[in-house]
């Protein structure tokens, strides 16, 4: 069976971790001009596929209108694509699901054919920064994101991402938050190796494929912008003295969120923000663990809500008193 996965990130290495053998994928298809490898596997612009003879290609991006329309271009029959991110704009986008009951493990093809739902816009969204392809892969977060920001007038502080990963999120902050200043901390090569040992290899691999040049072109306002690589908290040295409003930690791993908890929370302003990624997430159960062991530390739990979106963000805020 010639088959091949469409995407180098998250949703390429979710499906390996789900059971995709990587044995069995010819090349991971990157329509960014990303080369190199993928666990081994040659990472191809699509184009190279034209004319060429495939079984499947599974479609782990989440930009799926315009993977779906490049694919029409290169002819690629559809039924021979199974899309595994927004497979649904209220009906499924897949055709059929013969041709990868054939190919695919029973229970992986089970996950992906799950419904996914529509939301509605919240009834206070008016001219929003944020674009259509923002809201994609996780409009709830997206949502909430947004809904904060606008909590935050009048609350000092700088904005700042700890795992920034491509820079989707950031760029959304960067949109929201337009006269703030925005700290992005990430190595942009990856897991540091002592926490990467004993994690998923496709987890591992998608976050190998960071591009640090390109992520400030993603950015409507890069001049507001300032880069920090390496490992955190190394990184911050020189900004001990900086206040936020609003901080997003999503670095997926027990140390490296405790390290986060640890130095941005006593930074927080009164009324600010801290969305912890991954909180609920089964597959990263070390999130939760590092939020414990700092509560454990402070000796008091932290004023938190979870959200509702795709990977179980948990909202800390700090309380601040009224003038009255």
């Amino acid at each position: 069976m010639k088959i091949y996965v469409w995407g180098t990130g998250c949703g390429a290495g979710d499906l390996l971790d789900r059971g995709l053998d990587p044995r069995e994928v010819c090349g991971f298809l990157d329509g960014e001009g990303r080369d190199g490898s993928f666990l081994g596997r040659p990472i191809m612009a699509p184009d190279a596929l034209r004319g060429r003879d495939f079984d499947l290609i599974l479609v782990a991006s989440r930009q799926a209108e315009a993977i779906a329309a490049k694919a029409e271009e290169l002819g690629f029959p559809r039924e021979k694509l199974l899309f595994c991110r927004n497979n649904w704009s209220l009906q499924d986008r897949n055709l059929s699901y013969e041709r990868a009951a054939r190919v695919l493990p029973e229970e992986l093809l089970e996950e992906l054919r799950r419904p996914q739902r529509a939301m509605r816009d919240p009834m206070w969204l008016e001219h929003s920064p944020l674009q259509d392809r923002d809201l994609e892969n996780d409009c709830v977060r997206l949502r909430s994101l947004e809904g904060i920001c606008r909590r935050l007038e009048g609350i000092p502080g700088d904005a700042a991402e700890l795992g920034v990963y491509r820079g989707a999120f950031a760029r959304c902050i960067n949109a929201l938050l337009p006269k703030r200043r925005l700290w992005l901390f990430d190595t942009f090569s990856g897991f540091a190796e002592e926490e990467a040992g004993g994690q998923a290899a496709g987890l591992v691999e998608a976050h190998r494929l960071a591009d640090a040049k390109k992520l400030l072109s993603l950015l409507p306002h890069p001049e507001r912008a300032e880069i920090r690589r390496g490992l955190f908290p190394g990184t911050a040295e020189g900004l001990e003295e900086l206040r936020f409003a609003l901080v997003s930690l999503d670095v997926d791993l027990e140390e490296s969120t405790l390290s986060g908890l640890r130095w941005f929370w006593p930074r927080l302003s009164a009324g600010g923000f801290l969305l912890l990624h991954d909180w609920a997430n089964p597959k990263l159960p070390g999130v939760a663990r590092a939020l414990e062991r700092y509560e454990g530390e402070l000796g008091c739990a932290l004023p938190a809500v979870p959200l509702c979106d795709v990977c179980g963000t948990l909202v800390l805020t700090k309380s601040r008193r009224l003038n009255t």
